[in-house]
């Protein structure tokens, strides 16, 4: 079932990713046409101009201001998400039980087999498909607000702090940031997850493999982008504290306590 839903997941996110990425070097304007464009891309490009406009003319803090609107605008859907994949881990010693009461590979035991896990499901209240649901609303959102940073015209004109919006970071802080900042939000989001030995190491790998990626990225990117992922990942940071508080403070008394002994 979860190689079904990671598959669903995976099909969708890029439908979304591949209809955006066709016109990634055509300016975003009132005149651009198809869904996409007219109720994704160009709202978030003229949110992100008319609160830049509020902040004094400043896009880097239109940028800053408007990722974390968004942010938040999707925080019930992170929570959520978070919750349902909480859930989902409880049910696990069940699951596996079930798993080892039907252990055959006849195709009856294994439609008992589907039946008795969706019997538990029911009885505990959980939705297999709850998890993703948060995170098919979300990839939309995101990526949009991606393509409207990288093709809003008004953008490129402006600098911010220490570099131009329009140009790669020319003393390469950003994505060194971009790179740290998704490195501990991976962390911690890993922190108190339980997790069979295939997946711990396939998160692993991502774990270090994802932020030397948008280190490349971001090194070649415009500043505007880099700016755009070091303040969502410390927005992301921030948040997976407060939701997942208790089981980043049990992780840690444990490692502490190893650490004693």
């Amino acid at each position: 079932m979860k190689k079904r839903i990671f598959l669903i997941v995976a099909i969708v996110s890029m439908m979304v990713l591949l209809a955006g990425c066709t016109e990634v070097n055509k300016p975003i304007t009132s005149e651009s046409t198809g869904f996409w464009n007219e109720y994704i891309v160009y709202p978030l490009s003229l949110l992100i101009v008319k609160v830049s406009e509020l902040l004094g003319g400043s896009f880097g803090l239109g940028i800053i201001a408007v990722t974390i609107l968004i942010r938040l605008a999707i925080l019930p859907l992170m929570i959520k998400q978070t919750k349902s994949s909480k859930a989902m881990q409880a049910l696990q010693p069940e699951m596996v039980k079930l798993r080892e009461k039907y252990s055959s590979k006849d195709a009856a035991t294994q439609q008992k087999l589907q039946q008795e896990t969706m019997k538990l499901f029911q009885t505990h209240g959980v939705n297999p498909l709850a998890g993703c649901f948060p995170l098919l609303v979300q990839m939309p959102i995101l990526i949009g607000f991606y393509h409207a940073i990288s093709r809003t015209g008004e953008i490129a004109n402006h600098n911010f702090l220490w570099f131009d919006l329009g140009a790669p970071d020319p003393i390469y802080a950003l994505p060194i940031i971009a790179g740290i900042t998704t490195f501990i939000q991976q962390k911690m989001m890993m922190t108190g997850t339980d997790m069979n030995p295939q997946m711990a190491a396939q998160m692993k790998m991502m774990l270090y493999v994802m932020p030397v990626m948008i280190v490349v990225f971001a090194i070649n990117f415009p500043a505007a982008l880099s700016l755009y992922w070091v303040v969502g990942n410390i927005f992301m940071i921030v948040q997976t504290y407060f939701i997942k508080g208790p089981d980043l403070k049990k992780a840690a008394a444990g490692n502490a306590g190893g650490a004693k002994k």
